[in-house]
């Protein structure tokens, strides 16, 4: 299919108040358009064979990658949000192209050892006189900068949109905080409805997988999960305990994620009807349209205190967070005082960013395995 038939289907298609792929905002550094992709369709390309998507694979989702193939990491976790959120954007006729770039994009920024990573590098990075660090706007950082992939520019040259969907990642556990250096994205009220998609897309999979894993990891007991009344909600619409036993945990989960993305789909549209907005610009200036029905999100939320109790605060995860958070402090701070131990491609960025900086990027970028065997190479004497 030629550029301008998926245009004239693009419009054809896509509701009012969707971004059509030819209207957008366009890139920091002006490229010829592509014969038969959209600009977001290369935006997805191009996400998808950076060095940080790639990473993606050995960066802890909650249980670091040693701990069994079967859990899920970032990786699994990012393909899980795409799929749930390209669900969405179809029903609601927006563009699908734009929800797969922002969703493989949404936890480039991550740093190995999950949250935990990221809470030790922003307690470093204020320690030093910075601003911190927050995963949405290293994310960025990453697709502006630090990817070397082109002659012409620096980092991937993303579309405005995109770049927009990364640094405004909204859920409960990323609340960005937009600098002066972003205010590009700081005058509308809202991002677009694109955007506003994978951000939930987001809470749902991470809530509902880490579920899985967590009764997977027999970290969950089934005899709690009743407590829940999202889940008991799902026992009753699933008939559970008429289920084979092998079954009920995949039974339960999959009728979890169906009924979350089917009260969204509908609490959007009658958002929508309500609202009526006309353009993407109408968007921008309303409150979040996408979103969660009242009732469903007050028991999402008791859903994510149960797990916060019985799962994220476990010993067993505890253990392996503070262990990830040592190595994670002691590999920063091992490389701030002697920096001659980065690797030389790394060093020569001494050069031209403050050492804070380039250690902190070096560091984020590593995966959890990675970081290990760094550790390993410069505490234990009998590791080279």
């Amino acid at each position: 299919m030629e550029r301008n038939e998926i245009v004239e289907r693009e419009k054809k298609i896509l509701e009012k108040y969707a971004v059509l792929s030819y209207e957008t905002k366009g890139r920091k550094y002006k490229e010829k358009e592509h014969s038969f992709r959209t600009p977001f369709q290369r935006d997805r390309d191009r996400i998808i064979h950076s060095t940080a998507f790639r990473r993606l694979e050995y960066k802890t989702q909650v249980f670091i990658y040693h701990e069994g193939d079967y859990y899920r990491n970032r990786l699994t976790h990012t393909l899980e949000v795409q799929q749930i959120a390209r669900t969405i954007a179809r029903v609601l006729k927006i563009n699908e192209d734009l929800v797969e770039a922002i969703s493989l994009a949404h936890d480039l920024g991550h740093t190995p050892f999950g949250h935990k990573g990221e809470v030790v590098l922003n307690e470093i990075m204020k320690s030093l006189g910075f601003s911190g660090f927050e995963h949405n706007r290293q994310g960025l950082r990453i697709v502006d900068i630090l990817e070397e992939r082109y002659p012409d520019f620096p980092g991937l040259n993303l579309t405005f949109e995109v770049r927009e969907g990364i640094i405004r990642h909204f859920t409960s556990y990323d609340i960005p905080l937009i600098e002066k250096e972003y205010q590009e994205f700081a005058k509308f009220v809202s991002p677009t409805l694109e955007a506003q998609v994978v951000n939930i897309a987001d809470e749902i999979a991470y809530t509902c997988h880490d579920l899985d894993d967590g009764i997977k990891s027999e970290i969950i007991d089934y005899k709690n999960l009743m407590e829940v009344d999202i889940l008991e909600k799902i026992k009753e619409i699933s008939e559970i305990d008429k289920k084979p036993e092998k079954h009920k945990r995949h039974i339960m989960i999959r009728n979890l994620i169906n009924f979350l993305v089917s009260d969204v789909i509908e609490e959007t549209k009658r958002n929508l009807n309500k609202l009526n907005p006309r353009s993407v610009e109408d968007v921008r200036n309303c409150e979040t349209i996408v979103k969660n029905s009242e009732e469903v999100r007050i028991m999402h939320n008791k859903l994510k205190k149960f797990l916060e109790e019985k799962m994220y605060t476990h010993s067993k995860v505890i253990r392996m967070t503070e262990k990830a958070g040592r190595i994670i402090k002691e590999l920063y701070y091992a490389y701030y005082n002697e920096p001659r131990q980065l690797p030389l491609h790394i060093h020569k960025k001494l050069e031209k960013e403050p050492k804070e900086i380039v250690i902190c990027d070096y560091v984020a970028g590593m995966t959890d395995r990675f970081a290990i065997r760094e550790y390993q190479k410069l505490f234990d004497p009998a590791t080279f």
